[in-house]
């Protein structure tokens, strides 16, 4: 999967040795997805992944690349980045051809689909690993390691049958060996280089706690949640003092639209022994002041009316005393009244909710003595 493609990109870049050294692991690849619903009804999908951040993409329909990121070009000219494009429409043309040609030779029965994916892994000490696989219906076809193709299991005999096809072109799995050493390397250096400032950047997380769906009598679900953060590694466990809960289940970081991440780790835990854990994150951009939350210490809803209620009644009553001074002193009897309501009001609503804060407390004490 994805030869033809390799072959036409290795004749207009050429490869080259790189000098510079990259700081920890860093892939680039592509991803190719073909659906075949019929012998004559196929579609194309294509994108191309520095990481986790997808840089690039393909639009089916017009068959044009999308250039996700105005970095997305690396240190490639116009003018090569034109005929690649060129030279990909072309390859999904003959791909799709070669595999409706090829359908009933390898016994594939429609609809089915065909993944592949290729790129490059460079690691410190300028040490360098590619890879080329290719699946068939969400399962392992073949790969390529060490220039030759090698089927996998769960291909069977179609994919021994596709590599003994394969391997009698040899120049072709040299060009590709070429590519993945050479090629894809001197890009992934230009495509870092000119993606820096935002590559490197870093943006501080945001941290909330919260309780699940209760998981059953007497014991509680705690959410800690962590939001905004960028790069994606991240650290977040559920802590008792200095003591990691093993318990802690972690959930999928998921991305947010802006390129930050999401991410949140939840603890089932018996409702009596929430007292002293809390939740620790660690990221990059915070260096070494780590965000600790201790469960049993929420904002105060007090403080919540008082940000959200008070200033709108203090406005009504800035309003009303203005107008006090313009009308009758009937009219005035009648405001003074009402200001003192609202004022009553104010005081009756910090009454229930210290109330309700003395119940709450007084709950979790109980619970906490258990």
């Amino acid at each position: 999967m994805l030869l033809l493609l390799l072959l036409l990109l290795a004749v207009i870049i050429p490869g080259g040795d790189s000098e510079d050294a990259v700081q920890g692991p860093t892939s680039y690849h592509v991803i190719q997805i073909s659906t075949y619903a019929n012998s004559t009804w196929a579609q194309n999908q294509g994108s191309g992944w520095l990481g986790d951040l997808q840089i690039h993409g393909w639009d089916s329909d017009s068959g044009t690349a999308i250039f996700l990121k105005p970095w997305s070009k690396g240190n490639f000219s116009n003018e090569e980045v034109t005929e690649v494009v060129d030279l990909l429409r072309v390859y999904l043309i003959g791909f799709t051809r070669e595999v409706q040609d090829k359908a009933k030779e390898f016994q594939l029965e429609y609809p089915f689909v065909i993944q592949g994916t290729a790129g490059c892994e460079l690691h410190p000490g300028k040490a360098i690993s590619s890879f080329l696989r290719g699946a068939l219906g969400g399962l392992d076809f073949v790969s390529l390691k060490n220039n030759l193709c090698v089927p996998a299991p769960e291909g069977g005999s179609k994919a021994q049958q596709f590599c003994a096809l394969i391997i009698q072109y040899q120049g072709i799995l040299d060009i590709i060996e070429t590519l993945l050493s050479e090629t894809c390397p001197r890009y992934l250096l230009g495509v870092l280089d000119a993606g820096k400032a935002e590559l490197q950047r870093q943006v501080k997380p945001e941290a909330w706690l919260s309780s699940g769906p209760t998981p059953g009598p007497g014991r509680l679900l705690l959410v800690c949640h962590v939001s905004g953060f960028y790069p994606k590694p991240v650290w977040v466990m559920w802590m008792r003092g200095e003591q990691e809960q093993p318990s802690t289940q972690r959930g999928d970081i998921l991305p947010h639209a802006d390129g930050t991440w999401y991410f949140r780790v939840t603890l089932d835990v018996v409702a009596g022994e929430v007292s002293g854990l809390s939740c620790r994150v660690k990221h990059s951009s915070l260096g070494d002041q780590d965000i600790i939350l201790y469960w049993g210490h929420p904002t105060s809803i007090t403080l919540i009316v008082l940000a959200i209620i008070v200033p709108f009644l203090i406005l009504l009553i800035c309003l009303a005393l203005w107008y006090w001074r313009r009308w009758s002193p009937e009219t005035q009897a009648v405001i003074t009244e009402i200001n003192l309501n609202m004022f009553h009001q104010i005081i009756t609503i910090f009454n229930q909710i210290k109330f309700l804060e003395t119940v709450r407390e007084m709950i979790i004490h109980m619970l906490a003595e258990k």
